[in-house]
């Protein structure tokens, strides 16, 4: 990882607990005074994503470090295992969310809301969504998994809230209405299980050392195959760390050429694939020379 990349990661990451720790103390105070028990359990809700930010900012304190002789291969993986973490955090949400449209959905409401629950929700709204959509840029940017994955509960919390905003405004304008509720926290539990599984399924893949997609080994074969002196490619094989490819494979080369001469042509093998197809990381290029007749 680049210097000063990890600053950046948790400077994000410090913005969006700081936002979170208000939030939750504006949407805990608005469904006290507002009489909104769905705006304090939107507040509980919100309570997650400060969880998912310190696992953010506790682990980018390992996934930065550089190579060592214990981890050659760096510390990629502990970004793997913090994005598996919020994806499964993203899980309980959806779980949550849904459980309690469900068991709540024969439950007798009490006193319609104030318009201060109301406000609170649509401030939660506007606000998750901008971060996330800031965070989601961020991560981009910095090529974080982990940033990506938390901007993506930054949103989950967004979508957390349009239920509940649905609810006060039925209180408020329809109170004949309360099963919008349950039906919105229903359909919402749903896009956050979606996203969930599109957080942790990469990394699963990563776990079972999946490799790139065919794609991708193509465009490989060809940057190497490109190299003056490369006769031939083959038995290439990739797996991911992380965001990142680490990438193997055996190039075939005169057999008279000097040991010199095949060791600057891996080295250019390696350069070029670093260079032209990313996200490859580190290439470690085999020599062979082509079998005579």
């Amino acid at each position: 990882m680049k210097s000063g990349e990890g600053k950046q990661i948790r400077r994000v990451t410090w913005i969006g607990l700081g936002l979170n720790v208000l939030l939750c103390v504006l949407k805990f105070f608005a469904g006290i005074v507002g009489r909104s028990q769905t705006i304090v359990a939107d507040a509980v809700h919100s309570l997650s994503d400060t969880v998912t930010d310190v696992a953010v900012l506790v682990g980018s304190h390992f996934w930065t470090q550089p190579a060592d002789p214990d981890h050659p291969y760096g510390h990629r993986r502990i970004e793997s295992l913090v994005t598996l973490f919020i994806g499964l955090a993203l899980v309980g949400t959806a779980v949550g969310l849904g459980w309690r449209a469900v068991a709540s959905i024969r439950r007798e409401h009490p006193a319609p809301p104030g318009w201060i629950a109301f406000y609170a929700a649509l401030i939660s709204i506007v606000s998750k969504e901008w971060l996330y959509r800031w965070t989601v840029k961020e991560g981009r940017r910095l090529d974080s998994l982990s940033l990506q994955a938390n901007a993506w509960h930054h949103r989950s919390d967004a979508f957390s809230s349009i239920p509940a905003l649905i609810a006060v405004s039925g209180a408020l304008l329809l109170p004949a209405w309360p099963f919008l509720d349950h039906a919105g926290a229903l359909i919402v539990s749903a896009f956050i299980m979606h996203a969930a599984f599109k957080i942790m399924s990469p990394r699963v893949s990563e776990i079972l050392e999946s490799g790139a997609p065919s794609r991708v080994r193509q465009r490989i074969a060809e940057i190497a195959g490109a190299v003056e002196g490369v006769r031939e490619v083959h038995r290439l094989r990739s797996r991911y760390v992380s965001s990142h490819l680490h990438v193997d494979l055996h190039v075939l080369v005169d057999p008279d050429m000097s040991v010199k001469a095949a060791h600057d042509i891996a080295t250019e093998v390696s350069r070029r694939i670093v260079r032209d197809a990313p996200p490859v990381l580190d290439v470690v290029v085999h020599i062979e020379p082509i079998p005579r007749d």
